[in-house]
């Protein structure tokens, strides 16, 4: 009787956890696009969620636009959700309802804003089979992709960057904003990684005793790494003396370069940032 006891116990709060991760998957859902009104002394902002379904396969190539961000995130799934964030802004509440109604939302010749204003911005949040070629362009707005393998290719003017658990052929730039990447596994998977940013800081996290042809470097800003085999040597000051490094580590493997022009590089543990 106890053990029987003991496993409907167990049973209970295995469904109470599953329970709390679904609710937190949907309280994440429903924050996208949620409270993103406004309002000022002569303008006023409204906004509209839209969501949509479209055939997986082939480049899903994605175009914020001039105002906005994009996040890409694999899944286990067979089609492609697509959820847009459409937001415009007028003298009026009415006028700014009428420019979010004049924004159109494509899906054929890849996934894009249309509208005849300027006065608005769309984000977009898309989920994606795991293994999906993406070309992403944004010009004010971040670009984020996780769990995703196939061939990457992005580029953003003025926005950060995220990216998390990806493998394949990732090639990236931005010129305003920070790097942040999250390495998973032993080694990469697939051709490699190059990333770049103009004028940002560059965050890199790997698990210990990950696998790779390192590479990372700076022109204006400081460099340090909490792995030893990636250290550069320091000064009596503790400053860097040389703000570029090059290395194969663990056996080295697949080829994973970030760099930066104007901005520090700091490389840790993936246990000591996560």
């Amino acid at each position: 009787m106890a053990l029987i006891i003991c496993l409907l116990c167990g049973l209970i709060a295995t469904g109470q956890e599953t329970l709390q991760l679904k609710e937190k998957l949907k309280e994440r859902s429903s924050s996208f696009c949620s409270d993103n009104n406004w309002s000022s002394d002569d303008k006023v902002s409204y906004h509209d969620l839209r969501e949509m379904t479209v055939p997986a396969g082939g480049l899903l190539d994605v175009d914020a636009g001039q105002n906005g961000g994009i996040s890409v995130k694999g899944e286990n799934r067979s089609d492609v959700l697509v959820r847009a964030c459409v937001q415009a802004w007028g003298n009026s509440l009415d006028a700014a309802k009428s420019a979010v109604a004049g924004v159109k939302i494509s899906t054929t010749n890849g996934i894009r804003a249309e509208g005849s204003e300027e006065n608005y911005s769309v984000s977009f949040q898309i989920l994606v089979p795991r293994s999906t070629d993406v070309n992403l362009k944004a010009h004010n707005g971040g670009i984020s992709i996780s769990s995703i393998n196939g061939k990457i290719e992005f580029l953003t003017t003025n926005g950060g960057v995220n990216l998390v658990d990806l493998s394949g052929d990732v090639r990236g730039r931005t010129t305003n904003g920070g790097v942040n990447v999250l390495l998973a596994g032993k080694s990469w998977n697939g051709a490699g990684m190059d990333v770049q940013t103009a004028n940002g800081g560059v965050k890199l996290s790997m698990p210990e005793g990950y696998a790779a042809n390192f590479e990372a470097s700076t022109v204006n800003g400081g460099f340090n790494s909490d792995i030893a085999s990636l250290n550069v040597e320091k000064d009596d000051r503790g400053r860097a003396r040389t703000k570029h490094i090059a290395a194969p580590i663990n056996g080295g493997g697949a080829p994973i370069r970030v760099t930066t022009t104007n901005g520090g590089v700091h490389i840790s543990s993936a246990s000591q940032n996560y």
